[in-house]
């Protein structure tokens, strides 16, 4: 419990920063959305004849012209992006954090083994996602209700769970890879977070590359595809499951075994 306390102290200031900047450009997004909703219809149909564009992106498939459209793309890559930049973030950082700052000394130190270290950080890390989370969602609910707008409930409702795992599924990959790193890596961490992103666009453009998608935590994330489908691809999100258990299992064995200088 006193490592878990530690963590959400040392990471509060970035928790509080990253949250507040999401919520703060969705909010203004959503806002914004009755002063041009009578355009965009017109922007729809320019999008869907953008061809490999609109693909990469899913603006194909989906009405602009609609509330729950605009959201999926314009929120959604807000959410998407800023979530698992942050997630990346917390999860690089978190075991190789201790060796740069010589703080693994006086934690191992203490009668508590590496396994309650770990236990301790993943939880932590697991509550500042659902902190961002929780703030998030309630700020698209209170613009939402600001603007007027019928929202289908559980269409959002599966959009929301599915950037919740996707950015679960972010911290757990770099959890484990910060197992084996000696230094903070914030650098690495974003890039990983870009690679899946840009993973996602690249299966979006041809059907051959869509093995892409059990590889990204973003293949799952698809507003349009969620919208269209009424539902989360399961496939895509079970193998999420698999990688985000991989992660944490690796970061357990890896860390165990380390030399801790």
């Amino acid at each position: 419990m006193e490592i878990f306390k530690h963590e959400i102290r040392q990471g509060r200031m970035a928790l509080f920063v990253w949250t507040a900047a999401i919520s703060f450009m969705i909010g203004i997004c959503i806002m914004i959305y009755p002063e041009i909703s009578s355009q965009m219809g017109e922007v729809s149909n320019m999008f869907a004849g953008m061809g490999s564009f609109s693909q990469a992106f899913g603006m194909d498939k989906i009405n602009f012209g609609e509330f729950t459209g605009f959201f999926s793309v314009e929120c959604g890559n807000v959410l998407g992006l800023g979530g698992a930049f942050f997630a990346a973030i917390i999860g690089i950082s978190a075991l190789a954090k201790e060796e740069k700052e010589h703080t693994a000394e006086f934690l191992l130190a203490h009668p508590v083994s590496r396994a309650e270290i770990i236990s301790g950080k993943l939880f932590a890390i697991a509550a500042q996602i659902v902190i961002l989370n929780v703030a998030v969602i309630a700020v698209t609910v209170l613009s939402v209700i600001a603007i007027g707008e019928d929202v289908p409930v559980k269409t959002f409702a599966m959009l929301f769970f599915a950037y919740f795992m996707m950015q679960f599924e972010t911290a757990a990959v770099t959890f484990g890879i910060s197992a084996f790193l000696s230094h903070n890596s914030f650098g690495a961490g974003i890039a990983i977070a870009a690679v899946f992103y840009f993973l996602n666009i690249v299966a979006n453009l041809t059907e051959q590359a869509e093995i892409l998608k059990y590889i990204t935590p973003f293949g799952y994330t698809e507003g349009a595809d969620i919208i269209m489908d009424n539902a989360i691809n399961g496939r895509y999100l079970a193998a999420g499951i698999i990688f985000t258990v991989a992660g944490t299992v690796i970061s357990f064995w890896k860390y165990q075994r380390k030399d801790i200088l």
